[in-house]
């Protein structure tokens, strides 16, 4: 069987999770808007898995959104805010190193006539909240920056940039989709006004997400029908979804503590022996990151090719981002991270999860440590020829 190292792209269900949801899948199949029996026990499910996750976050129950994944919890974040303060002003801040479901969005706004400021980073990935502070003007609406990057996992200063924010009438969107499996989450303590989650980074599952919305903040719904979610997101809900969603995010909440300590020391002991490998450097902040990430790049050797090399001998890793996989450029977040683009390209991401074990991180090294070899000195004779 694989070892599977490769969390950041998608947690595997849970078996409580899958236990949780098979009697909507069965038996519990009404419409959550129906006024009968059966959808009444389907809003149930949802109104409960609501409370479960307003609760872990320190929101209200009225304030969560649930979206198909937390891609589209970005993409109404930003444009239903970016639409709905239009008038008052078309300017959004965010930063180089966002997920593409956020960049992608502002890049859709900066062609229909908005200004948009992307601030930079350090070598580690960490955005000054002084450089939020100065891109700030009247016109600012929205300022997106995410908790933790999904490829390098370096933790951002959000409470710092709540505070900045929180002085000036633009709104706050934080994509927490990495975060909320490994660290708790306050968005009073953040001073946020939007948040974004997904279930299938908490082994919850797939094609389910959620968008914490703070009560008063005015924002445009990007899908147009029914009057779902307080009309502020249309479209039947997704009810065994999202009750596997507030099971899976209890969770993880409950063993969150005691679950980052050990996913650490796993790290610990991947980074340790990686970067005693010639020519493998650590990408991302050294201390403060997800427990469950090792990021490096690799001189001498495609980051593709390795991951391909090892998923042969059983490991499974990545190369950075899933959504960006198979794109042949190098991921922009460590470009933007100042790294070169011929080492960017030797960029693998290993993260654990709560299945991971201290043997299965033993087994991967020992594979790791009989495959670059073979790698570069294939690539080697490859350039000699």
């Amino acid at each position: 069987m694989a070892i599977y190292l490769d969390h950041a792209a998608t947690s595997p269900l849970r078996p409580q999770v899958l236990e949780a949801m098979l009697p909507y899948l069965r038996e519990h199949g009404g419409n959550p808007s129906s006024l009968h029996g059966s959808g009444r026990r389907a809003r149930q499910g949802v109104d409960e898995a609501r409370e479960i996750i307003a609760g872990a976050i320190n929101a209200q129950p009225r304030e969560i959104v649930f979206t198909g994944s937390g891609t589209e919890a970005d993409n109404l974040a930003i444009k239903g805010i970016a639409w709905a303060e239009s008038p008052r002003g078309r300017h959004i801040v965010t930063t180089a190193v966002e997920h593409k479901a956020v960049l992608n969005s502002v890049a859709m706004l900066e062609r229909s006539n908005f200004d948009v400021t992307v601030l930079p980073v350090d070598r580690s990935g960490r955005v000054d909240p002084l450089a939020v502070a100065d891109a700030l003007t009247d016109r600012t609406t929205l300022v997106s920056v995410m908790a933790a990057n999904n490829e390098v996992g370096t933790i951002q200063p959000v409470a710092e940039i709540g505070e900045i924010v929180r002085s000036h009438p633009a709104k706050l969107h934080v994509d927490a989709v990495q975060f909320a499996a490994h660290a708790p989450i306050d968005v009073n303590a953040w001073q946020a006004d939007l948040v974004s989650l997904s279930a299938h980074k908490l082994g919850g599952p797939q094609g389910v997400g959620a968008l914490f919305v703070r009560r008063g903040t005015h924002m445009l719904p990007q899908l147009h029908g029914g009057s779902q979610e307080r009309q502020r997101r249309a479209g039947t809900e997704n009810v065994a979804g999202i009750v596997g969603f507030g099971v899976a995010f209890a969770i993880a909440a409950a063993a969150m503590a005691d679950e980052a300590d050990r996913l650490r020391e796993l790290s610990a002991r991947l980074r340790d022996e990686l970067l005693g490998v010639d020519g493998v450097s650590l990408t991302g902040h050294e201390t403060e990151r997800l427990a469950n990430n090792v990021s490096v790049v690799i001189e001498g050797v495609e980051g593709g090719d390795l991951v391909a090399a090892l998923d042969l001998d059983g490991v499974e890793v990545s190369t950075g981002s899933a959504c960006t996989s198979g794109s042949t450029e190098p991921s922009h977040v460590l470009l933007a991270m100042g790294i070169e683009p011929e080492l960017a390209h030797g960029s693998i991401r290993i993260t654990s999860g709560p299945e991971t074990t201290a043997a299965e991180v033993d087994r991967a090294l020992e594979t790791f440590h009989t495959v670059l070899p073979r790698l570069r000195a294939s690539r080697e004779m490859v350039a000699s020829a």
